[in-house]
């Protein structure tokens, strides 16, 4: 006879997801269930249905099919039909027939699933276990952010990251010299403010020349997916908002400056981070500003949070870099007046934190501090530090805590960090290798005229077009457009001979050439002009055979990316690689080390620019620069204001800007006169020693103090070295890619090869079912060798989707297990229960930092005895067998109000534990927010660069976080039963 009556309520074993089924018919074959909330219909065998009948009892909160839930005090059952008895939300006693129960009831929490017979596999639920564990410690190290991305663990680019990462919304100059790191420094920045939840939507807005290399490193290095958008990608969305496409969005500059509708739209989509690079390109006057800063300052009026890269702050002179920190703080950046004279005093803060090494001895040097030490604080500290009989450990506190309130209290430090070379080091020499070479007769013909005419220039420059002193410095360009004389009938690399020098240097194999005994060299070849760029490819092409792609200003993206890929490919890729000016900014050629400066800019900062590209950090090789030039021309005395005035090809110095706007035009002036640029060189070398000895005393050497500091930085770095070498990822990895249904294959040298299987579960990431998979390791390092194999770390994207499935679904959270022991008689119970905190709060608190979720285990036999301390949870599932599902469901069917009872003192049980739970989140919160807000206040007395929103912000977040923590609760996560049976069976 059927046990299934019309109006039952059911639920499907293996499609819980269906929601409440209703027994439509059934006969002694067959039963008919509709799930209305799915609107599905299934017919099963009635011998072998995969259904468990739902039933509640008393203590269960049910929902009723107007939505109203009720609480089950008792239930009757007449005709094989359940009536339940409790009391609704009012407080009155109703009843409900089972036909009325709310057809979308879903059976997800621990409790329900486990007393309608629901269970997984002991493994899930030892995974479900060890999740929570892991998860809890994870969210709470300081390293979070930081040890997933690939990088090498640089000092400086990880202290300003942690630094400005732990800010509210910060707002932040990041000025490091180039090929320091600023878009690495960026994307942890952006990556740490990410997990923590703190930023949940970005825009960032490069030059159209870098977009796609953003997009592959976020996605490289940070396993961060953006959405390019274009104004093709935003006419596909039509009438909708295209900002509104994606997390994060990444857009060219050129596009968005010059389109003020997309503007609007950008405005309208409440980002909460803005990041910018080469924000130098923003063109701000007293007067009036350029489209692109009109739109950057609308935008960060609206977006909490902005990060400016640059790698030449005051490329455009102090005007400029002051209208940088405008938008970063208009309030505070109103007057250009009064920052000039700002600046001025960084020279007397600079001299007394370096005076405070020679204290406490000498006089001079604590008249220099006092002078600046100007609160009761830092008089304290300076009392101890010239304290005689004060010990040295004293005197060494003392310093540090002085030096570090001074760096907080005086300049820019806190709105914007610049590191140099000299301060961070470990960078590869400069070689500076001038070639001269005899000029061709038909460039020889110019100069010589130009030399015995005054007024040919003037001619010269309404013949070609060209501007001054272009028409001097680019013989090549000169000759293009004087192509109508007869005379300059062969194209211009025809007759130029560093055409011919470069093409001796690819195939000299001698040491000093570019094919020698080691190999063949890669060669960077960088022209001012685009026409000189194609030309120099040409001539390779016609006159030696050799293949060199064109990087240029006029080239698709996709074309820009296709070249360089071609000139970074170290087996089949090409030997030579020509760019136009814009190849010397943004774009990384670090792995090359040989440059050929075909011509000169005009302008020392792209001098240097271009050399960057070579110059990175993490270059292994000297770099050489090799740079032909004609002699007597205009050309080479460019070079000898460069190499003789400011010692360019050394260093990158950072006075270049005011060097050039100071003796720029007398200089173009000069470049037919040897006296007159004698004179010149003579007067800016003097102007540029000085200039670097007001450097290195003024509010630079504060910055430099301020960019990193190293006792910090190194606590960065031993954290996320503990992440790199924690023992548990293996073996949690290991676990987790089983249970999910991933190959894994050792490749050896450290690396496998994770692939999809049959049973794998959908919507893993870089593991689509049917595709190959990917190599990955465990190590920093050979990740960072090769760009073919992904690390695998706590924050990896598979990492996190897995533990995410864990913990925010079902996956693991019923089960039930036989035990064998000889010591325990057969047919016993026992209760595992798993609870967890509970406590809602906005993602940009990050409370998980001082309170993750968090278990409490509780271990009950039978008789309610609690035995959480007498088994461990890894002792006993190391001992549990499983148990087919069937049986499970009986078991649980015939131990149904013992669980109920069970699972009511567990709840118990587990609260006593709640309490100090909460005071250790409290503690913790406190020590941290309470001394940060106690900084922050006293810094904003003294430094107008705190903004006060910040202190504001961060008071409103230590009560927030404190309301929260005290409301945190209790509930079952998941709960394992488990029954003993004979040892000999």
């Amino acid at each position: 006879m059927s046990d299934f009556s019309p109006g039952q309520r059911w639920i499907s074993d293996g499609e819980a997801e269906l929601g409440l089924g209703t027994v439509l018919n059934c006969d002694t074959r067959s039963v008919t269930i509709l799930f209305s909330a799915s609107q599905e219909t299934r017919t099963y065998n009635t011998r072998q249905a995969p259904l468990t009948r739902v039933q509640f009892g008393s203590g269960d909160r049910i929902l009723s099919a107007d939505g109203c839930q009720m609480l089950v005090d008792d239930s009757k059952e007449h005709d094989g039909l359940i009536t339940y008895i409790g009391q609704d939300d009012s407080g009155e006693v109703r009843e409900l027939p089972e036909a009325k129960l709310a057809d979308t009831m879903q059976f997800d929490q621990a409790r329900d699933r486990l007393l309608t017979g629901q269970v997984d596999r002991n493994d899930w639920f030892d995974l479900r276990f060890r999740t929570l564990h892991h998860h809890q410690r994870i969210e709470q190290h300081s390293a979070l952010g930081f040890s997933g991305p690939r990088i090498d663990l640089i000092p400086h680019q990880l202290y300003i990251a942690d630094e400005v990462a732990r800010r509210h919304a910060p707002r932040v100059l990041l000025a490091d010299e180039v090929g320091l790191g600023k878009t690495i420094e960026a994307g942890l920045i952006l990556h740490r403010l990410l997990l923590v939840g703190r930023v949940e939507r970005a825009l960032i807005l490069v030059p159209d020349s870098l977009t796609h290399q953003w997009l592959v490193e976020l996605l490289r290095r940070f396993s961060l997916s953006v959405t390019l958008l274009d104004e093709s990608q935003s006419q596909a969305h039509g009438s909708d908002n295209p900002f509104g496409s994606g997390q994060l969005i990444l857009g060219s500059q050129d596009w968005l400056f010059a389109n003020p509708a997309r503007q609007e739209q950008a405005l309208a989509s409440r980002f909460d981070l803005l990041i910018v690079d080469e924000a130098h390109h923003l063109d701000w006057h007293e007067e009036g500003s350029g489209a692109g800063y009109q739109c950057v300052e609308s935008l960060s009026a609206e977006i909490d949070g902005l990060l400016l890269l640059t790698a030449t702050p005051e490329q455009m002179g102090l005007k400029s870099h002051f209208a940088r920190l405008r938008l970063l703080d208009p309030e505070r950046y109103h007057d250009l007046e009064r920052f000039k004279q700002e600046e001025r005093h960084y020279v007397e803060v600079a001299g007394a934190i370096d005076a405070l090494d020679a204290l406490p001895g000498d006089t001079q040097a604590r008249t220099k501090v006092d002078a600046v030490a100007d609160d009761r604080d830092s008089q304290a500290l300076l009392e101890t530090l010239t304290n005689l009989e004060a010990s040295a450990e004293q005197h060494d506190a003392a310093r540090v805590q002085l030096r570090d309130a001074l760096l907080d209290r005086h300049g820019t430090g806190r709105v914007m960090f610049r590191n140099s070379r000299r301060h961070v080091g470990g960078f590869p020499e400069r070689r500076y290798h001038p070639v001269p070479l005899a000029l061709p007769s038909a460039y020889r013909r110019v100069v010589r005229r130009l030399a015995r005419d005054e007024d040919y220039l003037d001619e010269l420059l309404i013949e070609t077009g060209m501007d001054h002193p272009d028409v001097l410095i680019y013989p090549d360009a000169m000759y293009r457009e004087l192509s109508n004389d007869p005379l300059n009938a062969e194209d211009w690399w025809h007759i130029d001979p560093r055409i011919n020098w470069l093409l001796e240097k690819l195939s000299d194999d001698s040491e000093s050439g570019f094919a020698n005994k080691k190999g063949l060299e890669k060669v960077l070849v960088i022209a001012h002009h685009r026409e000189t760029a194609e030309g120099i490819a040409e001539g390779l092409r016609v006159l030696g055979g050799y293949h060199a792609p064109v990087f240029h200003e006029d080239l698709s993206l996709i074309e820009r990316d296709r070249a360089a890929a071609a000139f970074a490919d170290e087996e089949d890729g090409c030997q030579v690689l020509v760019c136009s000016e814009i190849g010397s900014e943004g774009r990384n050629f670090q792995f090359c080390r040989h440059l050929v400066m075909f011509d000169l800019p005009q302008h020392p900062d792209q001098l240097e620019q271009r050399i960057g590209r070579l110059d990175r950090i993490g270059q292994q090789h000297a770099i050489e620069i090799h740079v032909p030039t004609f002699e007597g021309s205009p050309g080479e005395r460019l070079l000898r204001w460069y190499h003789d005035g400011m010692d360019a090809f050394s260093a990158p110095h950072g006075v270049g800007s005011d060097l050039f706007d100071a003796f720029g035009d007398a200089l173009a002036d000069a470049l037919l006169d040897d006296e007159m640029l004698t004179e010149i060189v003579e007067e800016t070398r003097e102007m540029f020693s000085a200039k670097l000895a007001e450097r290195d005393a003024g509010r630079n050497r504060l910055l430099e103090l301020n960019a990193c500091r190293p006792a910090r930085a190194k606590a960065v770095i031993d954290a996320v070295s503990e992440l790199d070498d924690d023992k548990a990822l293996p073996r949690f990895v290991e676990r987790a890619l089983d249970i999910f249904g991933v190959d894994s294959q050792d490749l050896g040298g450290d690396v496998m090869l994770l692939s999809p299987s049959q049973q794998m579960l959908d919507g893993l990431p870089g593991l689509a079912k049917g595709e190959e998979g990917f190599s990955a390791t465990y190590r920093r390092d050979v990740a960072l060798a090769r760009d073919d194999i992904q690390r695998l770390s706590w924050e990896h994207p598979l990492l996190r989707e897995m533990m995410g499935r864990v913990i925010d679904g079902t996956m693991g959270n019923s089960a039930l297990a036989l035990l064998r022991h000889p010591a325990i008689p057969s047919g016993r119970l026992m209760a595992e229960l798993v609870f967890r905190t509970h406590c809602p709060a906005p993602k940009r608190l990050h409370l998980n930092r001082f309170l993750p979720p968090t278990a409490v285990r509780v271990l009950l036999d039978e008789s309610g005895a609690n035995l959480t301390d007498k088994i461990s949870f890894t002792g006993l599932s190391k001992n549990v067998q499983k148990v087919n599902k069937s049986m499970a469901r009986d078991l649980i069917k015939s131990r149904h109000e013992q669980l109920r009872a069970l699972l009511t003192q567990g709840e118990g049980e587990a609260e006593r534990e709640l309490p100090s739970i909460i005071e250790a989140a409290e503690t913790r919160m406190r020590a941290q927010l309470d001394n940060e807000l106690a900084r922050l206040t006293a810094l904003a007395e003294h430094n107008p660069a705190v903004r006060d929103t910040e202190v504001q912000a961060l008071k409103a977040e230590r009560a927030a976080l404190s309301d929260a923590i005290e409301n945190t609760r209790l509930r079952l996560d998941a709960v394992r039963v488990v029954i003993t049976v004979d040892a000999e069976r």
